[in-house]
């Protein structure tokens, strides 16, 4: 009879263990843009877009956030026709920008930025 050939037993070798360098967290620019019409926002979004790369910036996005619908039903008459209604939407479109370790020259250039009306921005420091 023949015998198998004795295993190894690695389960009692310890693991080898790695020392994890800890990277000092990045700071980011967190943009929210905001409009009514989706043309106004994506030229304002492309106004950021050239400003953020001209003082080379490292940007992520324009990421599209989800459309926001508000809905609103409306009576056409008061009092007799009540079954004829009208209904209304808004619809309020949104996208998300990060710019990623952004200098002072990047913000200054971002503060001094004229927009269309119509766009709102939320900036955050994340």
């Amino acid at each position: 009879m023949a015998t198998a050939p004795a295993k190894t037993k690695k389960a009692d070798a310890a693991p080898k263990r790695t020392r994890k360098t800890v990277e000092a967290p990045q700071q980011r620019l967190r943009i929210k843009v905001r409009a009514y019409e989706h043309k106004v926002l994506d030229a304002s979004v492309k106004q950021i877009l050239d400003t953020a790369l001209r003082y080379d910036a490292k940007v992520a996005g324009p990421i599209p956030l989800p459309t926001e619908i508000k809905k609103y039903t409306v009576n056409r008459s008061t009092f007799i026709y009540k079954d004829a209604r009208e209904q209304f939407e808004m619809r309020v479109h949104k996208r998300l920008i990060d710019i990623i370790d952004p200098s002072a020259k990047v913000i200054e250039a971002l503060t001094n930025l004229s927009l269309p009306s119509g766009v709102t921005i939320d900036v955050k420091m994340v």
